[in-house]
């Protein structure tokens, strides 16, 4: 049994993907052979498959526009003692998984999430980032990269398929929650962290989340598959 599962969701990923999995490939060095990556392809049409296969990625497919249930079905295809999530844009430094089985192995956390890098910076992307952090910082969570043991990532039941937007917020809150029920903290790398992409802020614009409150609203309700579809599924670069 692989020591780590890597799990990445995927739709049309052909430009990103390499730098994550050449990331995940630098953090696996002091674990050879325990590191299982599976990419949940999405309605590809581009390379992303190949790409995947030839980094010795396991593939599934899960067609939804729903990232829970994408990322859901890569975790069913996962064999490892721990979770690991990280979206094909992001790149891992490459102390990530020293830093994952410290924490996990003194049996203080139930698991976590890391400090996030967006790979520029604006005035736009740099206020936007702070109102994330106050979010985060008033449920006193973290994410951008998940990580726990899979026996707990199926004891709260992965990602909530009921929701199309921030379900990795609600993954978060759980995962807190059910921490704390067994005296066990949630808590957020501090050695280690990713870089993701600044897509987002590449289609809409560096003001875009700031300028459109409803939009963020409904986003944080996660139940507009509209405004989902609108952000998340259909906005590419």
């Amino acid at each position: 049994m692989p020591r780590f599962s890597v799990l990445i969701p995927a739709r049309n990923e052909e430009n990103h993907l390499p730098g994550c999995l050449d990331s995940v490939k630098v953090a696996a060095t002091p674990f050879p052979g325990q590191v299982e990556i599976v990419v949940a392809l999405n309605r590809c049409t581009d390379r992303t498959e190949e790409i995947a296969l030839k980094h010795g990625a396991k593939v599934v497919r899960e067609d939804s526009r729903n990232l829970a249930r994408i990322r859901n079905a890569a975790a069913k295809a996962a064999t490892g003692e721990i979770i690991v999530t990280i979206d094909a844009d992001s790149r891992m430094t490459g102390n990530m998984f020293v830093e994952i089985d410290r924490l996990l192995r003194t049996g203080k956390y139930i698991g976590g999430g890391v400090r996030i890098r967006p790979e520029r910076w604006s005035c736009g992307i740099l206020l936007t980032v702070l109102l994330l952090a106050v979010l985060l910082l008033w449920r006193r969570v973290s994410g951008g990269l998940f990580w726990c043991l899979r026996v707990d990532f199926e004891a709260i039941g992965g990602f909530n398929e009921h929701l199309v937007s921030l379900e990795d917020l609600d993954f978060a809150k759980r995962l807190k929650a059910y921490g704390k029920s067994k005296g066990k903290q949630f808590t957020t790398i501090r050695k280690a962290h990713i870089i993701t992409s600044c897509r987002k802020f590449d289609v809409f614009g560096d003001w875009y989340l700031l300028m459109n409150p409803r939009l963020v609203r409904q986003l944080l309700r996660g139940q507009s598959q509209e405004d989902a579809n609108h952000f998340y599924y259909d906005a590419r670069r």
